[in-house]
């Protein structure tokens, strides 16, 4: 059955659809008809704007939503800088923080789970390329926190879209425009500005984040393949109008800007959005309703077959970020070699696991809550033990991946490591190249006879095509 069985109940309403215009409104009558911004909005609210794209963005692009609330978002006082040792994503300002450009194959053991923290302190870069102040790149975090947000604290990011993909626990979160319950297999996207904290219902959580400083995340174009199939707009899910009535209570605004955390006080609660509507809001996903495609003949189709959400990038076809993911499914191939084959790729990639056991690296040391790192033109492909065993398989048809969730933060840029990823996490397996690839074997044996030779010294074209069958790589 397509659909994920968590452990965690969902709780909470949603709207389905992807880009769909949405209106919600917790009293009815709390969303003015015909008109965005009247003289008098019902029931003395403030009507607010929030703004994903510039005003005149392709109307295709645009991204706006109209708030409806108790108070502006404008009602605090100033940001103060808040910084701290564990959260740290603008590193190359920061004495002492360097990111590594490296050409090195990277992988990591699992991350540690943290109890004594929260989300925001719960985050960690470990990757990233670019400039959240010019609006270019990408950030990767691992996020690993075992304590609620303050009942009177919030959080947005300034920098970018937030593409939360949880490893281990569930996240409450809420948001202005309503709430959201994310649970391992599910993703989420809080786009840029929007105002959120986070809940833990199941207790300590841990898990994998991309930021997406450009742009937005859309979903692929399906060319050929027709209307249907990846992920459907359909099964994308946004919350619905939810709100607090608060105007007494101290609550601590942060955010991340340009990569650095900023603290402001207000005296009222910033989830008192009664209604709203449009194209700007969080939304989340069940990677278990994804319909995968893939070869019934022969060959290995490119892994882009797999992508869930994109991020474009100024160049046609090449993403600032593409999120990809490696679910259960049926190989079928004939005459081929079934597993991701060996690439040198343009693009970065970084890899995660959410559970289960990836089928492209069976050898153990990619584990769930690990990662890996393959940057450009860094060369990659199945362990020695996969490589072994897809040569030698019986091709007949065959379930992959049950039980596993893989995933792939695919991006256009060179992406750098950060001193918390290199060294400081202290999870970089040293040993990644030697176990993966250097117990792999030359298995070449020139042909006695080259196919296509000709018979009895006869001129070119003279004589019979020995055989037409392919040369076998091995015996």
């Amino acid at each position: 059955m397509p659909v994920t069985q968590f452990n965690v109940k969902e709780k909470y309403k949603y709207q389905n659809g992807f880009s769909s215009y949405h209106e919600s409104q917790a009293i009815e009558g709390a969303l003015p008809i015909g008109t965005n911004s009247p003289q008098k909005p019902p029931f003395g609210l403030y009507a607010e704007k929030l703004s994903g794209t510039s005003f005149t963005a392709p109307r295709h692009e645009n991204q706006q939503t109209w708030l409806y609330r108790i108070l502006p978002a404008s009602a605090h006082s100033s940001f103060e800088p808040r910084e701290h040792a564990t959260f740290n994503t603008n590193p190359e300002n920061q004495p002492g923080q360097k990111i590594h450009q490296i050409p090195n194959q990277l992988r990591w053991d699992p991350f540690d789970l943290d109890e004594t923290v929260d989300w925001i302190h719960g985050l960690h870069l470990v990757a990233g390329a670019g400039d959240p102040s010019m609006k270019t790149g990408v950030g990767i975090y691992i996020y690993a926190a075992g304590k609620n947000m303050d009942d009177h604290e919030a959080f947005y990011s300034a920098d970018g879209d937030f593409l939360i993909v949880p490893q281990h626990g569930s996240l409450d979160i809420r948001t202005e425009l309503g709430r959201l319950l994310v649970r391992p297999n599910e993703i989420c996207v809080i786009p840029r500005g929007i105002r959120y904290r986070v809940e833990l219902p199941e207790g300590p959580v841990r898990g994998y984040i991309l930021e997406l400083y450009q742009g937005h995340f859309t979903l692929p174009e399906l060319g050929p393949i027709g209307s249907n199939c990846l992920a459907n707009a359909r099964d994308f899910q946004a919350p619905v109008a939810d709100f607090d009535e608060d105007t007494d209570s101290q609550w601590t605004l942060t955010t991340k800007f340009a990569g650095h955390l900023f603290a402001a006080k207000q005296n009222h609660t910033p989830f008192d959005v009664v209604a709203w509507h449009g194209l700007y809001y969080p939304y989340k996903y069940d990677l278990g309703r994804f319909s995968t495609i893939g070869s019934i003949s022969f060959d290995h189709p490119d892994p882009s077959i797999f992508t869930v959400l994109t991020a474009p990038s100024d160049h046609p076809g090449t993403a600032a970020a593409d999120f990809v993911i490696f679910p259960p499914r049926w190989l079928v191939q004939e005459d081929t070699f079934r597993p991701p084959w060996y690439h040198r790729n343009t693009m970065s990639e970084f890899m995660g696991l959410i559970h289960g056991q990836y089928d492209a690296k069976t050898g153990g040391g990619f584990q769930p809550a690990g990662a890996s790192l393959h940057n450009v033109m860094a060369a990659h492909g199945p362990d020695a033990s996969t490589h072994e065993k897809a040569s030698n398989a019986e091709l007949k048809p065959m379930k992959v991946g049950e039980g596993s969730m893989a995933f792939m933060f695919e991006s256009c840029y060179m992406v750098g490591v950060t001193e918390w990823g290199l060294k400081k996490c202290a999870k970089v397996q040293e040993d990644y190249n030697e176990e993966s690839w250097t117990p792999l074997k030359p298995h070449f044996k020139r042909p006695q006879k080259a196919v296509g030779e000709i018979k009895n010294g006869g001129e070119s074209g003279d004589g019979p095509i020995e055989s037409t069958k392919q040369v076998p790589h091995w015996t």
